[in-house]
């Protein structure tokens, strides 16, 4: 079965991991314009005929989020008036998941809010990788595939042939996380117990598990202003650790972020491209991964009806 009947498009958010994606399943990026008018309303142009295709649109809602995500709806809406057969979200970063549940009262469920617009917009699907929490699949009433970055970061780390490693959360909610991953490095996990007075800023309260004279990988989804995963870094130093290396999914490197890594005992800190870097972001301590054969992989199967979990067994 050729992939004759698939388009791919891309809005401004990630064009390289876009194009790396086009690459890796043969098919070029389709032609669409997506600019703004003066007063910064979003305008989209599709350029070529999308009738009865299958129609995969690729656009991160990463920083500017709001922008991103206005795109990615503008587009979502023009496909389906132009009669595409199939719409599919590929979204390699899904913002405001971390909007997941109410935290105190009278919070909004912001994720869920978002997985709504999505569906209104037109979408029939979602491809997605390393939800901040996986119940967020649960928010949208059409199907949505989930894929794993973890298998790529140990892959990094599988190559560099180390040894006495010890994986470690940076939370209680990790944990799974990096049992997963720690499974694939065939070691043992330590976690991190810590408190958060408040937002973006945390405690470390205390190590459970042994780290002493050990090389330490930290594993997140996400590092935003790197406070977490640098205040575990140092304290897991100052507790014995050798090296302590770092790796997330989702590089987000707000505000102080890149200024805290490179002053900061993290060896290293492996990420993916679901969210692109700037030059000013791209320091010699980070290391990038690129997510484009995973989501080529899963795209060809979702056109062929095939199993997208299949990848992870």
């Amino acid at each position: 079965m050729s992939m004759s009947e698939v388009k791919l498009f891309t809005g401004n958010a990630n064009i390289a991991l876009a194009q790396n994606i086009s690459d890796a399943i043969g098919i070029p990026l389709g032609k669409a314009k997506v600019s703004t008018f003066c007063d910064g309303e979003i305008s989209v142009n599709i350029e070529e005929s999308v009738r009865g295709k299958d129609v995969f649109v690729v656009q991160p809602t990463c920083p500017p989020a709001n922008d991103n995500l206005m795109e990615l709806l503008i587009l979502i809406d023009a496909f389906r008036r132009a009669s595409a057969g199939r719409v599919t979200a590929v979204i390699p970063y899904y913002g405001y998941a971390r909007q997941d549940r109410k935290a105190k009262a009278r919070d909004p469920i912001t994720a869920k809010l978002v997985a709504d617009i999505l569906t209104s917009a037109g979408a029939d699907r979602i491809l997605t990788m390393d939800l901040h929490a996986t119940q967020i699949q649960g928010f949208f009433n059409i199907p949505v595939d989930h894929l794993l970055g973890v298998p790529i970061l140990a892959r990094y780390f599988i190559k560099k042939y180390m040894e006495n490693i010890v994986v470690v959360s940076p939370d209680l909610g990790s944990v799974t996380r990096a049992r997963n991953f720690a499974n694939l490095l065939d070691t043992s996990i330590a976690i991190i117990d810590k408190r958060r007075p408040h937002t973006n800023e945390a405690e470390v309260m205390n190590i459970i598990g042994d780290i002493k004279d050990k090389n330490v990988i930290l594993i997140d989804d996400i590092v935003d202003t790197a406070g977490t995963m640098v205040q575990g870094a140092n304290a897991l130093k100052e507790l014995g650790a050798r090296d302590v290396y770092a790796c997330c999914t989702h590089p987000v490197l707000s505000g102080p972020a890149i200024k805290r890594i490179q002053n900061s005992v993290i060896k290293e800190l492996v990420v993916t491209d679901t969210i692109p870097l700037s030059k000013g972001k791209m320091i010699s301590k980070i290391k990038v991964m690129s997510v484009a054969p995973i989501f080529a992989e899963a795209i060809r199967r979702i056109y062929k009806n095939i199993s997208v979990s299949k990848l992870f067994d």
